[in-house]
């Protein structure tokens, strides 16, 4: 059983990484090299998604060895709430895998006043705890109605005609899914609503639904610990959280009929079909392709079109360009996130530039 120191080193695995990476190669916070431009300076902070959050804890903590003159605080506490703060003004970016709607981007106080910036490409895994089961294979349809709840047994006819040659259990199929306002569930429930006309009917596309069946946990992390100590159980988790902490994971049907695992690779392919990628145009789930993995999606953040504090502006600014830059992108390899398409770093880079600080626009 994990407890709770162990589940917190899901999210700090990277900033470890990154710690011992910089004592290792003989750089420090104090030797940093000064910046060849004025990327601003300040305490920022964050929240939201928890999708991308591995990813981000690694690259914030080197970009302030980097540049000490910037440091950034990141909580993640899920894409609904992440939003929320963000409305309320109460950090300097949100951060969520589904851009705001409409309804948010109004309370907020209208597009004029912000953007929504692509950083990371990521994957769902659907992992599971299930003894002696080292291999499990899934159709679409078939974990539509584990989630609907219409399939309750490891060794149901729909489960055992998919894995000829592994021997189920009797037992029971426990499900875990998100508890709170989740991008991750957006996309989950995404290819779900695109698998199966009840699903879509009956429970729908969004950061939050009304669940069937199941337990809940608030993150990935938490959805990561109660497989992890549940046996039996089923469960949406992002691919990183998996790898990190040696889950299970289930290859799933992807359009193609091909069976595959979570991957950065079926991320990319995945996203090499969305050659419009807009924050009205996002869905990369059930994506056509061999290699192509069903349940992918992009992480965005939302920033001020406008920050008065001129060198708290110019660091969010400077901030992201480097994350959606190729060494800002590199450091998700190790931790399972896909690196942008050029043409969705574009994108990203366009939006940049509509951020003014202290009245003037950062990026030419």
């Amino acid at each position: 059983m994990l407890g709770v120191s162990t589940m917190r080193r899901f999210l700090l695995l990277g900033v470890a990484a990154a710690i011992v990476g910089t004592a290792c190669g003989g750089s420090s916070t104090a030797s940093a090299s000064p910046s060849p431009v004025d990327v601003g300076s300040g305490s920022l902070t964050g929240a939201g998604a928890t999708f991308p959050a591995p990813f981000y804890q690694k690259a914030f903590f080197d970009y302030s060895a980097k540049y000490p003159q910037v440091t950034i605080n990141y909580q993640p506490v899920g894409s609904g709430a992440g939003i929320q703060q963000f409305i309320k003004n109460t950090v300097d970016f949100g951060a969520s895998d589904v851009p705001m709607a409409a309804a948010d981007i109004t309370s907020a106080g209208g597009a004029d006043t912000l953007t929504q910036i692509p950083t990371t490409l990521g994957v769902i895994s659907i992992a599971y705890n299930l003894s002696g089961v080292t291999k499990l294979q899934l159709d679409g349809t078939t974990l539509a109605n584990i989630f609907l709840g219409h399939i309750t047994k490891w060794n149901d006819p729909a489960l055992v005609a998919l894995n000829s040659g592994v021997t189920l259990p009797s037992s029971s199929i426990t499900v875990v899914h998100r508890s709170d306002g989740s991008g991750t569930t957006f996309h989950f429930t995404d290819y779900l609503s695109k698998i199966s006309s009840e699903w879509k009917t009956k429970v729908g596309n969004a950061k939050s639904v009304s669940w069937p069946v199941g337990i809940g946990g608030s993150g990935n992390q938490a959805v990561a610990q109660a497989i992890t100590q549940t046996a039996g159980a089923v469960g949406y988790v992002e691919l990183a959280y998996v790898v990190q902490t040696g889950m299970q994971q289930a290859y799933l049907q992807n359009a193609n009929g091909k069976f595959v695992q979570a991957s950065q690779a079926g991320a990319t392919a995945a996203a090499s079909q969305n050659t419009s990628v807009s924050p009205t145009n996002f869905s990369i789930t059930n994506e056509p392709g061999d290699t192509a993995y069903p349940i992918a999606g992009f992480s965005w953040v939302i920033l001020r079109s406008s920050y008065s504090d001129s060198a708290k502006g110019k660091a969010v600014v400077y901030l992201f360009q480097w994350l959606v830059s190729n060494a800002g992108q590199s450091e998700g390899n190790a931790l399972q996130y896909a690196p942008l398409p050029a043409a969705v770093a574009n994108l990203a880079l366009t939006n940049l530039k509509l951020v003014k600080a202290g009245g003037a626009a950062v990026l030419g």
